[in-house]
């Protein structure tokens, strides 16, 4: 793996895989669960008889930058290389980091040396040229975006040799939400349950991770765009009663991605299927298909209304300016979104 690239987490979990051919590897980043894994990985990379003499696992508090470089600088006694690990590299200064930067430009070839800093990125920025001039690799582990969850568990179901629905990639993406770990373990056990060449559906989701088929976020988007008030209604009264996985927080984020999609279908000038998919960033037609409901239901003005609406729900469910509890607070945003009139003289 040239050092220059940025890998992805797959491919460092295939470079690990295959060996690891670098001789340093910095792990860091704000999502600690790539890194967890990693580190995970990197651990079990040596047989099991070689890790007596060949593994050493330190954390950067207890030791010295200069005990670290002894011990990679070290003949390996049974293994090809020895493997060094330093843990919890986010909990020591810069100066501390820097004086590492030596090694890291010529590091030993018969030693893997893995550093992890959990949700932090290193510096100095010395610390990171000094990996890269040594030809090691530097991975940056960042969060999942909103707009990354859907993409990201089609590969994963993908990569687990399963098939996916559209409303099923729907239901996990309000579920799960951008929780790397929840995200990875629940399609992890998808596949084990059900198997090679499977296809998740709704039910299969409901019955094995426990989000209801009917009774979800992606249900009631539905049921606003078509000005279904009783089905909305029936929606927030089970959020009410089953609040944990429900959070009226993800629901409030939910409908404002929805409203402010729905603006700029108003605005996008080709409103063929085509267009308005290419202008949302859809990939389906089943995706498409409540945009077109809502569009006649809820004109450019009601949506700016509505907008303002869900802000200020929005700011509300997080004790600001109102005291009403979470199920409440739905309840009123969802009344005023079916009986908003486009009035946006505020």
């Amino acid at each position: 793996m040239a050092a220059a690239t940025s890998p992805t987490f797959d491919q460092m979990m295939r470079s690990v895989r295959d060996g690891a051919p670098s001789s340093v590897y910095l792990l860091h980043g704000e999502e600690s669960y790539f890194i967890d894994e990693l580190v995970r990985r990197f651990e079990n990379i040596l047989p099991e008889n070689e890790r007596a003499f060949d593994m050493t696992v330190v954390y950067a508090p207890d030791t010295t930058p200069g005990a670290i470089a002894d011990t990679c600088r070290r003949f390996p006694v049974t293994a090809k290389r020895q493997v060094v690990i330093v843990k919890e590299l986010q909990s020591v200064d810069s100066r501390w980091r820097s004086k590492l930067c030596a090694y890291l430009e010529k590091p030993s070839p018969t030693t893997l040396l893995v550093m992890a800093s959990r949700g932090e990125t290193v510096k100095p920025a010395e610390v990171v040229k000094a990996v890269k001039k040594g030809e090691g690799v530097v991975f940056e582990s960042t969060r999942l975006r909103p707009a990354a969850i859907a993409p990201t568990i089609e590969a994963l179901v993908r990569n687990a040799g399963l098939h996916i629905e559209p409303k099923g990639i729907a239901m996990l993406t309000d579920y799960i939400g951008v929780d790397a770990a929840k995200l990875y373990n629940e399609i992890g056990k998808m596949a084990m349950i059900l198997g090679k060449g499977a296809t998740i559906t709704p039910e299969s989701i409901e019955r094995n991770i426990g989000v209801s088929k009917d009774y979800n976020n992606f249900e009631l988007i539905d049921a606003i765009a078509s000005k279904d008030a009783r089905k909305a209604f029936a929606i927030a009264d089970y959020f009410a009663k089953n609040p944990k996985p429900n959070p009226t927080v993800v629901t409030i984020a939910a409908l404002f991605t929805f409203f402010s999609d729905l603006l700029i279908a108003h605005f996008t000038k080709d409103k063929s299927p085509s267009g308005l998919k290419s202008a949302l960033g859809l990939k389906w037609d089943v995706q498409l298909k409540k945009f077109s409901i809502a569009l006649p239901n809820y004109n450019a003005f009601k949506v700016i209304e509505i907008i303002s609406a869900i802000r200020k729900a929005d700011v509300q469910s997080k004790g600001v300016g109102s005291r009403q509890n979470a199920a409440d607070l739905l309840h009123d945003l969802i009344f005023r979104i079916l009986t908003c009139q486009g009035d946006i003289s505020f």
